[in-house]
């Protein structure tokens, strides 16, 4: 460190090094990196979608599949009820689910962050407002309250989005509640006090970043149980009826008597998209608080 260095990137410069570290330390996680190289995967192919596939085969009148074919040369994942490919629908069907995913997991986790930071920061009334605001949706049951959501306002994928985000964000903002009262018990955040530090100051310097790696870690959970909601949502029929998903594809099905008819091909490759990613973005969230937290440490292979 040279003299004339600035504070400011003494603080970036440690941030870096600490990234590092904990990327190097996130690679030795072989099921983290398994997770973490497939979801890339699958979001690379779902944004190349139009450029390496015809989206014209999803419009019904334009399928070129009988009814209900089972797999085959042509059609490797067979057809649905109206002769479209079912590996095209799924290839398709990743860019919603994804998109809802990634999108509900975002505003539940921003709405979690806030509320939790508030609630641990100000205390007084408004953290037990909070609070008990927080209990509130804690108690009341996140999809039967989506459906209630997404029921009553206008259908479409970003209905979707805000009826999982709104209900999704109880337990992101009990978490960093907890860990932004760790923070605040420490030394520096006296002296930050002591010093002239105002609210902004002490969470936007020492706070934020401080709970951001644990908020990262649940991202990538939330992310998952996003997917299923959106699924879940889906097969309700409570979802976006002018768009291929994966949950829309197992409703279409159902309704279409394709389990009555035996066409597993119909239910099978949609149902595994769900699980597979689901499983992906856990081994990549159980990964990265291993990684973050010091009391797992040495727990994964």
């Amino acid at each position: 460190m040279t003299t004339a260095e600035k504070p400011g990137s003494i603080v970036w410069r440690r941030r870096r090094a600490a990234v590092a570290k904990h990327w190097h330390e996130f690679t030795t996680n072989k099921a983290g990196v398994f997770g973490l190289a497939f979801l890339g995967v699958i979001t690379v192919l779902a944004i190349l979608a139009p450029v390496i596939s015809d989206e014209s085969g999803l419009d019904v009148t334009k399928a070129t599949g009988g009814s209900l074919n089972p797999p085959s040369g042509e059609f490797w994942l067979g057809t649905e009820i109206d002769g479209r490919s079912v590996l095209l629908m799924t290839f398709w069907g990743a860019r919603i689910s994804l998109l809802v995913g990634f999108s509900a997991a975002f505003l539940s986790v921003l709405i979690g962050t806030i509320v939790g930071i508030a609630a641990a920061h100000f205390g007084g009334w408004l953290s037990g407002l909070l609070l008990r605001f927080t209990d509130f949706f804690l108690v009341l049951p996140s999809l039967v309250l989506a459906v209630a959501l997404a029921s009553v306002l206008e259908q479409g994928t970003m209905t979707v989005i805000v009826a999982i985000g709104v209900t999704a964000w109880p337990s992101t903002a009990r978490l960093v509640r907890a860990q932004t009262l760790t923070i605040e018990g420490r030394p520096y955040i006296e002296r930050a006090k002591a010093l002239g530090g105002g609210h902004l100051h002490v969470i936007g310097k020492h706070v934020l970043p401080g709970v951001m790696p644990l908020v990262l870690a649940n991202t990538t959970l939330v992310v998952g149980n996003a997917v299923i909601a959106d699924a879940t949502l889906a097969f309700l029929g409570v979802g976006n009826p002018n768009s291929i998903s994966w949950g829309a594809m197992l409703q279409a099905a159902l309704n279409n008597g394709a389990i009555s008819k035996g066409a597993w091909w119909n239910l099978l490759p949609p149902g595994l998209a769900i699980v597979v990613v689901v499983l992906a973005f856990t081994l990549v969230g159980r990964a990265l608080e291993t990684v973050l937290n010091p009391r797992l440490k040495g727990q994964h292979s």
